[in-house]
């Protein structure tokens, strides 16, 4: 069971690198931060493939921590 989870928690740490990496970059945010024109960048709704992107970083991040708990627990009996 212990390597079954390590298992899953070795794919799903690679799966979050990959969804992390797939995720549109947003180099205007970057100098709107350092010039203080960030006012209104945040305020848009995220759309399309941005917002299904998140929403697939988010689940795998949610695994990620359920898994180490998971191991963290079973490592200690």
């Amino acid at each position: 069971m212990y390597n079954l989870i390590m298992t899953l928690l070795i794919i799903v740490s690679i799966l979050i690198v990959i969804a992390t990496m797939m995720q549109p970059q947003k180099q205007q945010d970057a100098l709107n931060a350092l010039s203080g024109g960030a006012v209104f960048s945040g305020q848009t709704k995220k759309r399309g493939f941005e917002a299904f992107m998140e929403k697939v970083t988010a689940v795998l991040l949610v695994l990620f921590f359920v898994f180490a708990i998971i191991l963290a627990y079973m490592s200690t009996k």
